[in-house]
């Protein structure tokens, strides 16, 4: 049968953005509803957690378990696709496994990893602040990944969370935002030109344009950078006032 309605939709009709997260994660589209532009839709699946992104069998099952996901979504009509994991992403060259997902997909496809970059480089920052929820191990990958793409991390620091192993990984979504705050503010370094709210399940959005103000530097974090380039890849460039410079720039 001939689809005559090829053309026609009642909802996004801007666009659709497609989006991939941990099982555990609660945080990312709540953020990403709460940013939503007007005639913007989401469209979300899960897939298992890949921590090891570097050796050759971490890499196999994370390519395995993204073809699967990203070709699900792909058959939705998508106008770009999303890979929303910090750790999970940040794996050189960068623009491989988007690459990879934008060959199978047929749809611009992105990471957190390189949207943090993109961010970042659109600011035109290059000595930044981190704060996670992460582990030692963890922050340790994240700040190699970083300085390897040109940045200086002049001060990294964690809540130590997963140190016991990936069950713990459900806390990041428990953290209370006050303690989240004063977690953020307590890694700021003066000397730095931006602070990077790291990890997709670290809820945050809501303190970005408080914190931006206090310490008078641009705030990115991990949701807030994802979606800014998905809506690009989309062909949507709205201003969004109310989460940071980012979207205001």
């Amino acid at each position: 049968m001939v689809n005559t309605f090829s053309n026609s939709t009642a909802y996004g009709k801007r666009a659709k953005l497609g989006l991939i997260v941990p099982p555990t994660n609660t945080v990312n589209e709540a953020e990403w509803h709460a940013m939503m532009p007007a005639d913007v839709t989401l469209h979300v699946t899960r897939m298992p957690l890949h921590t090891d992104v570097l050796s050759k069998k971490g890499k196999e099952g994370l390519y395995r378990d993204i073809e699967k996901s990203t070709t699900d979504l792909g058959m939705a009509g998508l106008t770009s696709i999303a890979y929303g994991c910090t750790a999970g992403s940040m794996a050189d060259p960068i623009n491989q496994l988007t690459d990879f997902m934008t060959k199978i997909s047929g749809i611009p496809c992105v990471s957190t990893a390189d949207s943090i970059l993109a961010a970042l480089n659109y600011l035109e920052v290059k000595k930044i602040s981190v704060a996670t929820p992460y582990h030692q191990d963890l922050n340790n990958h994240e700040m190699l990944f970083l300085e390897n793409n040109g940045f200086d991390v002049l001060s990294i620091s964690g809540l130590g969370i997963g140190s016991g192993g990936p069950h713990e990984y459900i806390q990041i979504a428990q953290t209370p935002i006050d303690k989240i705050k004063s977690h953020i503010l307590s890694v700021n370094c003066d000397a730095a030109d931006a602070l990077l709210i790291s990890c997709t399940d670290f809820p945050s959005l809501h303190l970005i344009p408080e914190i931006e103000q206090e310490i008078g530097k641009p705030v990115i974090s991990s949701n807030q950078s994802t979606l800014w380039r998905a809506l690009r890849a989309s062909g949507i460039e709205d201003f969004l006032m109310d989460y940071g410079k980012l979207f205001k720039t």
